[in-house]
């Protein structure tokens, strides 16, 4: 086995979770480096110079570095050359419904996973008003999506893409993080084939 061409940074939380799943998906060539947040190790001027935000994933390539999960989702599709990220017609829909996730669906289902199961590993108590608000505008957007995907078997098109690994990223933690999953019938059967693929049980290297 040759050395792997390209280093996915990250650990385990929700953004790296997409690019780690895209990458085990795709089958990428890719050696998996884990940064460990407690320690800081995202603050240090070595890993800042690869992404000034301080955050995981980080795709490295001898070209330079890619930081952005959904960013780096494409870019492992496009090494791959696979239509994962599509680039017909559907593009156009992925964009939309990436745009959305991010500022609706995963957003209120991220603060339920961080209120809910983050906060406390810290040694911070939830906040409750957060989390009643989490929900309430996560049921919101979730009809929106049921909707969608009572006509639709995936987010775009009819084969998986870049969209449906970033929709469905905090729904692994749904029990834990109550959030409020079971009562969208279609989400939940996309979600139960989403998570028939190994690399969506186990994103994260073992």
């Amino acid at each position: 086995m040759g050395k792997a061409t390209m280093k996915l940074y990250y650990c385990e939380t929700l953004n790296p979770r997409k690019a780690c799943a895209a990458a085990r998906f795709l089958q990428a060539d890719v050696e998996f480096v884990r940064v460990d947040l407690a320690s800081g190790e995202q603050r240090t001027a070595e890993f800042l110079a690869l992404n000034p935000n301080g955050k995981v994933p980080v795709l490295q390539e001898e070209a330079g570095t890619l930081w952005e999960a959904n960013a780096i989702m494409c870019r492992l599709s496009d090494t791959a050359a696979s239509d994962f990220w599509p680039h017909d017609h559907r593009q156009i829909g992925v964009l939309r419904w990436l745009s959305w996730d991010a500022s609706h669906f995963t957003r209120h289902g991220a603060t339920l996973w961080f209120e809910s199961l983050i906060k406390p590993l810290f040694g911070g108590k939830p906040d409750v008003a957060m989390i009643e608000d989490a929900k309430t505008s996560f049921r919101l957007h979730a009809r929106v999506l049921d909707d969608h995907l009572a006509e639709n078997s995936v987010a775009v098109g009819k084969t998986l893409t870049v969209a449906d690994f970033a929709l469905a990223v905090a729904l692994p933690y749904a029990t834990a993080a109550d959030i409020p999953l079971a009562e969208f019938r279609h989400i939940q059967k996309w979600y139960a084939r989403l998570e028939e693929l190994d690399a969506r049980q186990n994103p994260f290297p073992a």
